[in-house]
C-alpha cells in the first residue's frame, strides 16, 4: 500500500523474519539493515526522494485511530505467516514470537534514526557549520532515550523469556516491570509536527542538510523509504503492544499462570496509549494556538504557550459615535480578550489587535437595547465594550464562555472576591458605582443615544457645542462640562478629560457651580430612567405637521412613576423631554393612512399621528394609552398587567 503523508501506514503488517542484531555493518557500519517494513513504498518514496511535511488531517487521523479503538479493528494478527516461517505451536507463544519479532525489526529503525540519522546530521554540523547544531536535536527529541530502553531492556527481556519459554512461559510480569517508561513516548509524540516542519524547512534551506539526508535514504537499510516514515514508527508502536498483548491475554488458558499478570501489564499499555494519545492532543492544542498567534501578528509578550483558546468568531461593534455597527472579530483565551479589527490586505496576520482585556476584573451581562438586539457588554479594565451578535443563540454562547473564563480565573485566584455572579437583568443602571470610578473602563453612551448634554442638559449642536465623553462615566457631555482632568487608574493613572461630577469624587476638589441646583422643569424626566421603569417604551414615527420641526421619530415613554403622561424624547439617553402629554380623556384612534400601523391621540382638537415599527407594537401601545386616557394606573386595582 502506498505510504502517502495523509494516509497512514498500515499498521500491523504479516509477521517478519527476527531483525539482525544492531551490530551488523549497513551505512558506515552503524545500524543494521532493518527487516522489510511490509508494504512497498510507492514511486515518490523511491530512492533520492525529498521527505514531505507531515499533514494535519494525517495528525488529527492518527489521534482519531489511537482513541477509537480503529487500529484493533483494522488490524488481523491472526494473519497468515510468511512462507518458511514457523508457527509455534501454542498460540500465546506464536504470539509472543510476533512479539519479539516486531521488536526486533524496531529496535533496527530506532538505531537508524538514532545512531545514524541523528549522529550523521549532528557530525555534519559540527564540521560545516551548514545548520546549527540545535534544530537536529530538536528534530529528534529523545529518540536516543527511547532507543536505548528498547535495545538494553526490552528487547533483551523479551529474547531471553522466549527462549526459556519452556520453564518461564509468561511475560506479563517483564511487560508490567518496564510498561511505566513507556510514558517517555509522549514528548517524543508532541515534538513531532514541529520536529516535521523543521524538517521539510532544513531540507529546502540547507545543501549539506538535504545531502546527508539523500545519502542515507537510499542506502539499503533505509529500505528506500524517507526519514519522516522512519520518525512514524515510535509514534505508532504503542498501539501495536497494545494491540498483540490484548490477542496474548484472549489466548491464554483461563487457568494460566500468567493471566493476572498479562491483564495487569494491558492495563498499564493502555494507560501508556492514553498518555501518547493526550500528547498528540497537546501537541493539536499548541499547534492551533500557534497558528491563532500567527494571524494576530502577537508581540513576545502575549504569546504564551499556557494560554488556551476559548473561543473565536466575528462580532458587531456597537459604535457610541455612528448608528450603524462595525465588524470586528474575538478571540477569546483563558486569560484575556482581543478585541481585532480583520486587515483588508492579508500580508502575514489576518488581523490587528486593537484591545487586550484581561479576564480577570472582567464582566459581562446582556443589554436591554431595542434598537440592537442580540447585544451584550463587556467590561473590562482597559476597556468597555458593547457588543452585538448575530442571533439570542450566539449571544448567549458568548457570554457563556467569557464567564466560564472569568469562574476559572477566579478560582485560581483566590484572593480576588467572586464580583461577577453572571449575566446580570437590564434592571442594573448603566452608571459604574462610585467605588468603581476610575478603576474599570465606563461603557460609554451612544451619540444617537441624546441630543443634549447629560449634565446640564443644554441641546447639543455642530459648531458651539459638541458632545464628549466623561472618560470615568462614559455619560455624552458638552464641552463645558467636561473642561476637566483627573487621573484614571484603568488608564495607567493618565490625565484624561472627565465631568464636573466625576472630577469632584475623583480628587476631592469642590468647584462652585449653580447649575446643580437649577430647578427641573416639567420636562426634565430622565428617559433612561424613564425606559427602565416604564409602562411602555419604545420608538415611534411622529407622523405629520403637527410635530414641526422636531424629529420625525421619537423615543416615546409611559413611566410608571407618571403613568397618564406621554414623553417623547429626541434620543433613549436625554435627560429632557421636547414634547409631554397628558393622556387623560384622549381618544386612541385608527390613522386615516389605512396603515396598520399608525394610530392617533385626539382631543378637542388636538390631534396625535404616530407609526409604530410592527402591528404588534402598535398593538401594545394603543391598549397602554387607552388605559392612561381612562385614569387607570400600576396603583389601581384593575385586571390587567402592565405592558412593559
Amino acid at each position: 500500500s502506498s505510504h502517502s503523508t495523509d494516509r497512514h501506514p498500515q499498521v500491523c503488517s504479516l509477521r517478519r523474519a527476527p531483525g539482525a542484531a544492531p551490530g551488523a555493518h549497513h551505512a558506515r557500519g552503524r545500524s543494521p539493515p532493518p527487516e522489510g517494513p511490509g508494504e512497498k513504498p510507492s514511486v515518490g518514496e523511491a530512492l533520492g526522494s525529498e521527505p514531505r511535511t507531515v499533514s494535519r488531517r494525517y495528525l488529527s487521523s492518527l489521534k482519531n485511530k489511537l482513541s477509537s479503538g480503529a487500529w484493533r479493528k483494522s488490524c488481523q494478527l491472526s494473519s497468515c505467516p510468511e512462507p518458511g516461517t514457523q508457527v509455534p505451536e501454542e498460540p500465546e507463544k506464536r504470539i509472543v514470537q510476533e512479539l519479539l519479532e516486531t521488536e526486533q525489526a524496531y529496535v533496527a529503525r530506532l538505531h537508524l534514526l538514532d545512531q545514524v540519522f541523528f549522529q550523521e546530521l549532528l557530525e555534519e554540523a559540527r564540521s560545516s557549520k551548514a545548520f546549527p547544531e540545535d534544530v537536529v536535536r530538536l528534530i529528534f527529541s529523545n529518540i536516543s532515550s527511547i532507543y536505548q530502553f528498547h535495545a538494553q531492556f526490552f528487547l533483551p527481556e523479551l529474547q531471553r523469556r522466549l527462549d526459556d519459554w519452556s520453564a518461564t512461559p509468561r511475560i506479563g510480569d517483564v511487560i508490567q516491570k518496564l510498561a511505566p517508561f513507556l510514558k517517555m513516548y509522549s514528548e517524543y509524540v508532541k515534538n513531532f509536527e514541529r520536529a516535521a516542519e523543521l524538517l521539510a524547512t532544513w531540507t529546502d534551506k540547507s545543501p549539506r542538510f538535504q545531502e546527508v539526508l539523500t545519502r542515507i535514504q537510499s542506502s539499503e537499510a533505509s529500505g528506500s523509504l524517507t526519514l519522516q516514515h522512519h520518525m512514524l514508527e515510535p509514534v505508532q508502536r504503542i498501539p501495536r503492544y497494545e494491540l498483540l498483548l490484548k490477542e496474548y491475554v484472549q489466548k491464554l488458558p483461563a487457568q494460566a499462570p500468567d493471566r493476572a499478570d498479562a491483564q495487569k501489564a494491558l492495563d498499564l499499555i493502555f494507560s501508556a496509549a492514553q498518555h501518547s494519545n493526550a500528547a498528540i492532543k497537546e501537541m493539536e492544542r499548541l499547534q492551533d494556538l500557534w497558528e491563532v498567534y500567527q494571524r494576530l501578528g502577537l508581540e513576545d509578550d502575549i504569546v504564551d504557550p499556557s494560554n488556551a483558546l476559548l473561543r473565536e468568531g466575528p462580532v458587531l461593534k456597537i459604535s457610541f459615535r455612528r448608528r450603524d455597527p462595525t465588524e470586528r472579530y474575538l478571540f477569546l483565551f483563558n486569560n484575556m480578550l482581543l478585541y481585532c479589527v480583520p486587515r483588508v490586505i492579508q500580508v502575514g496576520a489576518h488581523f490587528q489587535v486593537r484591545t487586550r482585556i484581561d479576564v480577570a476584573g472582567m464582566k459581562v451581562r446582556e443589554l436591554t437595547d431595542a434598537e440592537f438586539p442580540h447585544s451584550f457588554l463587556v467590561s473590562g479594565k482597559q476597556r468597555t465594550l458593547q457588543l452585538q451578535a448575530r442571533s439570542q443563540e450566539e449571544m448567549i454562547s458568548w457570554m457563556q464562555a467569557c464567564q466560564a473564563a472569568i469562574d476559572q480565573i477566579e478560582k485560581r485566584n483566590e484572593t480576588f472576591k467572586a464580583a461577577v455572579q453572571g449575566p446580570e437583568g437590564a434592571a442594573q443602571g448603566q452608571e459604574l458605582q462610585s467605588e468603581e470610578l476610575g478603576l474599570r473602563a465606563p461603557q460609554w453612551v451612544r451619540d444617537n443615544m441624546v441630543t443634549m448634554c447629560m449634565r446640564c442638559q443644554e441641546p447639543f449642536n455642530a459648531l458651539t457645542r459638541r458632545r464628549h465623553h466623561c472618560r470615568a462615566c462614559g455619560y455624552v457631555v458638552c464641552a463645558r462640562c467636561s473642561d476637566y482632568r483627573a487621573e484614571l487608574k484603568y488608564d495607567a493613572n493618565r490625565p484624561n478629560r472627565v465631568c464636573l461630577r466625576c472630577y469632584t469624587f475623583l480628587t476631592g476638589h469642590v468647584l462652585p457651580e449653580d447649575k446643580e441646583d437649577k430647578r427641573r422643569g416639567i420636562l426634565e424626566k430622565g428617559s433612561a430612567a424613564g425606559a427602565e421603569r416604564s409602562l411602555m417604551s419604545s420608538f415611534l414615527q411622529l407622523v405629520g405637521d403637527k410635530w414641526g420641526k422636531s424629529s420625525t421619530r421619537g423615543w416615546c415613554v409611559i413611566p410608571r412613576d407618571d403613568p397618564l403622561v406621554l414623553y417623547i424624547y429626541a434620543a433613549p439617553q436625554d435627560i429632557r423631554a421636547h414634547t409631554s402629554i397628558p393622556l387623560l380623556g384622549y381618544q386612541v384612534t385608527t390613522g386615516p393612512q389605512g396603515d396598520p400601523r399608525v394610530f392617533q391621540l385626539q382631543q378637542s382638537g388636538q390631534l396625535y399621528t404616530f407609526k409604530a415599527d410592527t402591528e404588534e407594537l402598535r398593538g401594545r401601545w394603543v391598549k397602554a394609552m387607552e388605559r392612561a386616557a381612562s385614569g387607570w394606573s400600576p396603583a389601581t386595582p384593575r385586571t390587567g398587567t402592565c405592558l412593559t
